[in-house]
């Protein structure tokens, strides 16, 4: 703090203010001035100290310099009460406002004016104490200061704060018959909440009723509006408001922000090249593009996988001169390890070591992540193991969950055991994730896995975490897969008592489960018991009972249901899949291929097992002209026979007595280079045999 001087007048004090940064020491200051004999604050002293204070947050500070002002009785302009009151607005302390604008005449010497009003009112509304706020204004209106323009634009904001918007429209009409006229902030005001509360149509009709008013709009009613339809998904609007921004005569051009609107929206809807096109005409209008409009279009690009346009762009932003952070190279490591580029992902891994700004947890999860679906799981465990020891940040739950989770997935249960492990030993945070994974690992294992997943469940209860539903569906699923079906029914009850809802994949999976099995009676009751849960079944549901049916040979039943259904759900390819099975097994093959020139008419696109499926019924059948034409079908759908699709045709070939056409079959597909399996050798030895045994 500067010393004062032996003689000290206000303006040199206001100097000495001036220079000081601290809001402490702008504090000291004030106080040792005061403590000079007989010297007198003005109020720009006072206004430069009670700024100082608020912006430092300074509250407690603020009725020392208050009682300065009223024991020498400086006789101030309402301003000044009113920095005070909106101090107390801006940190929601509403009561402290109310106080100082009661106080006004004894504290400033002034009576409070439409500024000390319209700073009360507001911090009302800041604080969302509407009670207090339409209270005040009808106060406000029985005295002789008459409401402001300013008055009905922070009514205006709290009334759009409780999205109430047909009142704040309301109010524009109104200030029509006091004589005010609205101006851009007021329409922004409402502009901007309806469009982040998904009504931005809404928010471009009072655009336009804006202009058509005469009242130009700024900048910030372009953005609001151009980033309210990108979030709604309607990149068409926000274009046309993107136009009107840049067209000749528009009264203002885009800034960084509406830039940044734009790259973000195309490239959160895959348009990458519009979004490069937007890039590249900021850079050429001069308007630099800032660290967040190359972070946006990098990220956005390594989203969707476009990590060469993504490289590009850092390449650019580099040789700009503008800094990478570590959000960009968490990015671009993000979009490597995704695409399996983990040699390109190593170079950025490396280069954050070197950087100035170095790795965070994300980084760490995600290149531990990337090891893993790149099937390196020491290195993966080596990068773990080095975050304990060295590295500036602690592994955290995601990180555990990660490790684990990518270990279960390349099939290293064993390993993610041993980290589990290791990490319950040491106290290592662990979520419910890193528990989820591996009983799910354990499970999908097959039955002799499924008393380790159990352990592992009770070890997780024992350590308090809780378990969620997919932990829940993993146990019943795995009981159902080994037919243990009492047990899937007792973890399913258990799950109930721990407060843990089922979901309609829960109820999904035991209704699969006993279809698979036949019990179509304990079927139909969980449907009933889901139903009164008010769960509704989706298309998993009913596709789960419609081919428990088929398999059990109840056509008819099964094709009720089909009929039922397709009226209230959209069927997807899973569903009309299950059915074209369940018709072909029946020897509908042609019905079959009805619904499958349904199911593409409905823009349903087929899968090469759809396709295998009808070839199948059609070669059952002996109808080897019309398997011809779904042998075509499958290369006009963009598909390539695979061997499930050879072996199909060789199968009814075979079955029908056609051996000759069957071995040509085998060398089409060798010359192919698809290797027959095991089944392919079966069906033609066992028919050369049967065919020598005749």
């Amino acid at each position: 703090m500067a010393s004062l001087p032996k003689t000290l007048s206000p303006k040199e004090l206001v100097r000495l203010l001036e220079a000081e940064r601290s809001p402490s020491a702008v504090l000291a200051l004030f106080d040792a001035a005061t403590g000079l004999p007989g010297f007198r604050h003005t109020p720009n002293v006072f206004r430069l100290v009670l700024e100082r204070l608020g912006a430092g947050r300074m509250f407690a500070d603020l009725p020392r310099v208050l009682t300065v002002i009223r024991s020498q009785r400086c006789r101030c302009h309402e301003s000044l009460a009113c920095i005070v009151i909106r101090i107390y607005g801006r940190n929601c302390m509403p009561d402290d406002a109310l106080d100082v604008f009661r106080r006004c005449r004894d504290l400033f010497g002034c009576r409070p004016g439409v500024l000390c009003y319209n700073a009360l009112l507001n911090a009302f509304v800041q604080a969302n104490r509407w009670g207090d706020a339409e209270s005040f204004f009808e106060y406000f209106r029985t005295q002789e200061i008459k409401p402001n323009l300013q008055t009905f634009n922070v009514l205006i904001k709290g009334l759009c704060t409780r999205k109430r918007f047909d009142k704040a429209r309301a109010l524009l009409g109104f200030l029509a018959d006091q004589g005010l006229q609205p101006d851009k902030f007021t329409y922004c005001t409402i502009i901007s909440a309806l469009c982040k509360n998904g009504k931005t149509a809404a928010g471009a009709e009072l655009f336009a009723e804006m202009t058509d008013m005469g009242c130009d709009p700024d900048v910030v009613c372009y953005n609001v509006l151009i980033d309210g339809f990108f979030k709604e998904g309607d990149a068409e609007r926000a274009l046309e408001v993107w136009e009107k921004l840049v067209e000749e005569g528009s009264n203002c051009s885009p800034s960084v922000v509406s830039y940044n609107s734009m790259l973000n929206g195309l490239c959160k809807l895959g348009r990458f090249r519009e979004a490069v096109g937007i890039w590249q005409k900021m850079v050429q209008n001069g308007c630099q593009p800032d660290k967040f409009s190359y972070a946006t279009l990098i990220h956005g690009l390594c989203e969707q996988g476009s990590i060469e346009g993504a490289y590009r762009i850092y390449v650019a932003m580099v040789e700009s001169g503008v800094e990478a952070d570590l959000v960009t190279h968490n990015s671009l490591l993000d979009g490597f390890c995704k695409l399996g580029r983990l040699d390109d992902a190593r170079k950025i891994w490396n280069l954050m070591e070197d950087g100035k700004h170095g790795r965070n947890v994300v980084s760490y999860n995600t290149w531990i992540g990337g090891l893993c679906r790149a099937k390196l799981a020491e290195e993966a465990i080596s990068v773990w193991t080095g975050m304990k020891v060295n590295a500036f940040c602690d592994p955290d739950s995601t990180t555990c969950g990660t490790l684990i989770h990518g270990l279960c997935e390349i099939g290293c249960v064993n390993r993610a055991l041993v980290v589990l492990e290791e990490m319950e030993e040491g106290g290592g945070a662990l979520d419910v994730v890193a528990y989820s994974s591996i009983i799910s690992g354990l499970c999908a294992e097959g039955r002799e896995k499924l008393e380790e997943a159990v352990c592992v469940f009770d070890r997780m209860l024992k350590r308090g975490c809780k378990p969620s539903t997919h932990t829940y569906n993993s146990l019943i699923n795995g009981f159902c897969r080994a037919f243990r079906f009492e047990d899937a029914m007792r973890i399913f009850a258990e799950m109930v008592v721990h407060g843990c809802i089922p979901s309609v994949m829960t109820y999904n999976t035991l209704i699969s489960g006993f279809c698979k099995a036949q019990m179509f009676k304990e079927s139909y009751k969980l449907l009933d018991e889901m139903l009164s849960k008010g769960l509704k079944p989706d298309v998993v549901t009913y596709s789960a009972l419609m081919d428990g049916l088929f398999r059990d040979q109840k056509v008819d039943d099964a094709l009720r249901m089909w009929e039922r259904v397709r009226s209230k759900i959209r069927p997807d390819v899973v569903m009309y899949n299950v059915v074209i099975r369940g018709l072909c097994s029946a020897g509908e093959a042609e019905p079959a291929f009805m619904l499958y020139s349904e199911m593409k008419s409905k823009n349903c696109k087929p899968k090469l097992a759809t396709l295998n499926v009808l070839l199948d019924g059609f070669c059952q059948l002996g109808a080897f002209e019309r398997a011809s034409d779904m042998w075509k079908e499958i290369s006009r759908e963009g598909f390539e026979p695979d061997i499930v699709s050879y072996n199909t045709v060789i199968y009814g070939l075979c079955n029908w007595g056609r051996i000759p056409e069957a071995v040509l079959m085998l060398e089409d597909a060798l010359q192919k280079g698809i290797s027959p399996t095991a089944i392919t050798w079966h069906i033609l030895t066992r028919a050369v045999f049967n065919d020598e045994q005749r």
